[in-house]
């Protein structure tokens, strides 16, 4: 892969260029040198906990300066499928936080938190504010017969201390619980690239994706034909990558090792 000839960086964020409230080494050198060589790079998360006003600013505090055009997640993945595919006079159970219910709700779609009659889908997304109601809730509707979407497919969301379970692991709950499983929209689909190439007009040739899980973002690369780099600063292991049926182009041990690569115009 000839990554100095790429016009399109899609960056994973937990795990990829950070953990927590630590920013990688690397990042924001890697980030500036693509700038400075006329690309241009998207931050393509799984995690629907936040909105990307959120994220703009928890990036700003790390010190990457960003816009909300900067970003495209599952949530917003997840609300296109719906708005296009006739969800919108459907009532939905938004399993999720506050940042998640607000921006379904803004986008035009009937959602509540509460269980009750006339609800058709529950969706579910990374419920950082998460509660037995909600699980209860949640397989009651199941039972009723439901819709079930999930945002993502994420096991965990990795940590500066380790990893905490991520929707996957709550749909993976439910399903054990009531032997119904989730319709998944974000990665490892490949949708988000699509949408993020047109976006920035730039062919899928040109573009790569990286990130730190094979089952979701270099999935999601390899299910959208386009080059990809795993890293291996979050939750994929060098023994996991080596076991894995899916491969990437390209592995690294974290952003600052691409940097170094894209700085020297060396091939991955």
């Amino acid at each position: 892969m000839n990554i100095k000839d790429k016009k399109l960086f899609l960056f994973d964020m937990d795990g990829t260029i950070y953990l927590g409230n630590r920013l990688f080494d690397g990042t924001t050198d890697l980030l500036s040198l693509i700038k400075e060589r006329g690309a241009r790079y998207m931050f393509l998360t799984n995690n629907s906990s936040k909105s990307a006003d959120a994220y703009v600013e928890k990036l700003g505090k790390l010190g990457i300066k960003a816009e909300p055009s900067d970003f495209f997640s599952s949530t917003e993945a997840t609300i296109s499928f719906l708005l296009k595919n006739g969800y919108k006079n459907k009532k939905i159970y938004a399993f999720g936080t506050e940042s998640f219910k607000k921006q379904l709700s803004e986008a035009g779609l009937d959602i509540t938190d509460k269980y009750g009659e006339n609800i058709s889908v529950l969706l579910c997304g990374f419920d950082t504010e998460l509660t037995f109601r909600k699980l209860d809730d949640a397989s009651h509707l199941l039972f009723d017969g439901a819709e079930f979407i999930a945002t993502h497919p994420d096991w965990v969301c990795p940590t500066e201390y380790g990893c905490v379970p991520d929707c996957g692991s709550v749909c993976q709950m439910l399903t054990i619980a009531t032997g119904r499983e989730p319709r998944v929209i974000g990665k490892p689909k490949p949708d988000m690239v699509y949408a993020a190439a047109e976006l920035c007009g730039v062919s899928l040739e040109d573009t790569v994706m990286i990130g730190d899980r094979i089952y979701t973002d270099i999935a999601c690369g390899v299910n959208a034909g386009i080059d990809t780099i795993l890293v291996l600063s979050g939750e994929t292991s060098a023994q996991d990558a080596a076991k894995s049926e899916i491969k990437p182009t390209a592995i690294c041990e974290n952003v600052k090792e691409i940097y170094e690569k894209y700085l020297g115009k060396e091939d991955l």
